[in-house]
């Protein structure tokens, strides 16, 4: 298919941080060809809009001049020489260049292309073919390969070379579910770049299990379930204007990168208390980085620990989101566009979707002495998209409350990475891995998350204290033991800024501005709500603990930096560490009244069990951001009474009393049941 060229009118944008549009992928391939740096063998590993400074962005105003950068990642698949370049699309010219160093820095991400590359590369390879006949496997279509990042073991022959660690499954059939019979002791090195087997290891032959697990296929379903009918009548109650959206008071714009995948920008709240003016809270919010790191030390999985936005780039492999599935309700469904390996544009239909969800109540109170009753229901702005990451699946939820409320919702699901579980050993002895049916093994894993939150409370200066509560001993100002209160210390530095979660304290971390104070004359603050979870359980020395040093800790606070993007640094692919959030950390700067930024650490210790078999059911991590003297008071409380919408009738009764949804594309459903209106007795 031919591409027209694209005028320069096809890259003027409506703001700097704009989602990239396919005409701007597009223009940054040609002026990326006209500069002679594309070849036949140049591939696009990374294409990202390079975001202007933070200081740029919010002193920008409609009609200034707008210039649009673009990062690109090239590896010229003749050499393995990787480039970084930076394009302005504005002035149609190549504006630097910088060659990578591979061997001390690391690879760009892993490419589409390159599955098939190691398909053919070990299919041709005499060792693999031969491994595979001693399991009895004579057809090759009926292998499937599973290509995963390799990691640096400093093992001998592998400095410099673009490397995957290759395990495989056997498919039954073309329907039949891979992963439910793995072809376990056997694994090869493949170079992407020279197409070479580097080394194979065919450690030890298992019986490949061979019982079908297709839920995918169809079952015999239930039919006990009564429909569940999710309408809002009158459509959402949101607004979207381009990237920009508005709610309840609440005011973001939309971002979209291949490595972060969803990105939240300049969210502000309107407060109606103060003249109606937007206040900034967070500047920019995204997962910057999740690994999942597995535990079994064995010869042939000792290497397994995937980084799904460094390595595998989040938006990649973002799913199309449909109506009854993923999403219920009165949808608004946006876009992602990326690039494909050849550096063109490429646009996932409803990558993201955003829509109102009722979440039962916002504040309840009968009173005895007035006789007053008084109920709000409470709903949240749901913004959101999946990906699928070979075997696992993951949806990232951004939650915005009435109250002020921000949360973070992970979901984990899809298949847990099977392998061969031991015969040899007494069941249920294996201490690496589950037995989560006959013959199938889970190894023990972690899924581990960054969020980076550039915090803007009321304005760019902030500090961070540790609060956490106290006992207070029996004594004179404590006669009857009852007493207890909480403690405050202020992290100054971004070495004091590194921080565990405490569970047993109640520990949580504020963000406040010092410079603005609420009505009772306290600094102004957000506060954040770990959940407090394990970190990473490898040992302190290992690969792992240093590619991934972010996991260490479930708190680190850093100076603003617009270098200082990703916390394993911007080349994780076979990184050996050292050029993450340990390092920058080390320079020791100021975070008492500064412009800063909270990378917090979350996530989940997975020992699956047989019910996560064969597609396990969601679980959830994350963590909540939640005023606290930011609002001079509850500000929601001009949330409209349910009961009043009900009596009213119509439409505006049917949205009050369910969860407020109907469908994108003009299509609608009915309102959610019906009821009397004692749950909800007039407001006297």
């Amino acid at each position: 298919m031919s591409r027209r060229p694209h005028s320069l009118e096809t890259t003027v944008s409506a703001h700097p941080l704009d989602r990239l549009s396919a005409e701007e992928i597009e223009t940054n391939r040609e002026v990326l060809t006209a500069a002679g740096l594309v070849h036949a063998g140049t591939r696009f590993p990374l294409v990202t809009l390079a975001e202007p400074a933070k200081a740029d962005v919010l002193s920008w105003k409609p009609g200034d001049p707008l210039e649009r950068r673009v990062r690109t990642i090239l590896l010229d698949r003749a050499d393995g020489t990787v480039t970084e370049v930076l394009t302005s699309l504005s002035a149609r010219e190549v504006v630097s260049t910088r060659a990578v160093d591979v061997r001390t820095e690391g690879q760009p991400p892993i490419m589409l292309e390159e599955f098939d590359i190691v398909e053919q590369t070990l299919w041709a390879h005499e060792g693999w073919n031969a491994a595979m006949t001693r399991r009895g496997i004579s057809e090759h279509r009926r292998v499937r390969i599973s290509a995963l990042s390799a990691g640096t073991f400093d093992l001998p022959g592998e400095e410099g070379r673009r490397l995957t660690r290759c395990l495989a499954f056997l498919q039954l059939s073309d329907d039949d579910n891979v992963w439910a019979h793995p072809i376990d002791g056997v694994v090869a090195y493949v170079d992407l770049n020279t197409r070479e087997v580097v080394e194979l290891l065919d450690e030890k032959i298992f019986e490949i299990p061979r019982e079908r697990y297709d839920f995918h296929l169809p079952q015999a379903e239930r039919t006990t379930q009564k429909p569940i009918v999710i309408s809002q009548p009158e459509g959402p109650s949101f607004s979207v204007d381009g990237d920009v959206v508005e709610w309840e008071g609440w005011r973001f714009r939309l971002g979209y990168s291949m490595v972060e995948g969803l990105i939240l920008h300049q969210i502000g709240f309107r407060d109606r208390t103060q003249d109606e003016r937007i206040r900034p809270i967070v500047y920019r919010a995204s997962i910057a980085e999740m690994v999942v790191p597995y535990g079994d030390p064995s010869p042939v999985r000792f290497w397994q620990n995937y980084f799904d936005a460094g390595e595998y780039s989040l938006s990649r492999e973002a799913n199309s989101l449909a109506l009854g599935c993923d999403c219920l309700g009165e949808i608004r469904y946006f876009d992602g566009v990326v690039h494909d390996d050849d550096g063109h544009a490429r646009t996932i239909r409803n990558a993201i979707c955003m829509h109102e969800e009722d979440t039962g109540l916002l504040w309840k109170h009968t009173d005895g002495y007035s006789g007053a009753s008084s109920t709000r229901r409470q709903r949240r702005l749901v913004i959101s998209f999946f990906i699928t990451v070979g075997n696992y699946d993951y949806g990232f939820y951004w939650y915005l409350y009435l109250d002020g409320t921000i949360e973070l919702e992970c979901k984990a699901t899809g298949v847990v990475f099977a392998s061969a579980y031991p015969q040899d050993v007494p069941r249920g002895s294996y201490p690496w891995a589950s037995e989560i049916a006959s013959g199938i093994g889970a190894p023990y894993h972690q899924h581990l998350f960054s969020a980076r939150l550039d915090m803007q409370i009321d304005g760019e200066v902030n500090a961070v204290d540790e609060v956490e509560v106290q006992r207070v001993p029996m004594g004179p100002d404590n006669p009857y033991g009852n007493a207890f209160t909480r403690r405050s210390r202020r992290l100054r530095t971004e070495l004091e800024g590194v921080r565990e979660a405490d569970n047993r304290l109640g520990r949580v971390w504020a963000v406040s501005n010092p410079g603005v104070r609420n009505a009772v004359g306290e600094p102004v603050k957000y506060v954040l709500l770990p959940e407090g979870l394990p970190t990473l359980l490898a040992d302190e020395n290992s690969s792992i603990a240093r590619r991934a040093a972010f996991t260490t800790k479930h708190l680190w606070v850093t100076a603003h930096s617009e270098a200082e993007r990703h916390p394993s640094g911007d080349f994780v692919n076979q990184s050996s560490g050292g050029r993450g959030i340990d390092t920058w950390i080390q320079a020791d700067r100021s975070i008492d009244g500064a412009d800063v930024v909270l990378w917090h650490t979350f996530g989940l210790t997975h020992f699956p069990r047989p019910e996560d078999w064969p597609i396990m059911p969601v679980d959830t991590t994350g963590f909540v951001l939640k005023p606290e003297g930011f609002f001079d008071r509850n500000p929601a409380l001009d949330a409209p009474d349910p009961a009043r919408a009900r009596r009213s009738g119509g439409a505006s009764a049917a949205a009050a009393h369910g969860t407020a949804h109907g469908a994108a594309g003009g299509v609608t459903h009915g309102a959610a049941g019906g009821g009397s209106d004692t749950c909800c007795p007039p407001t006297s």
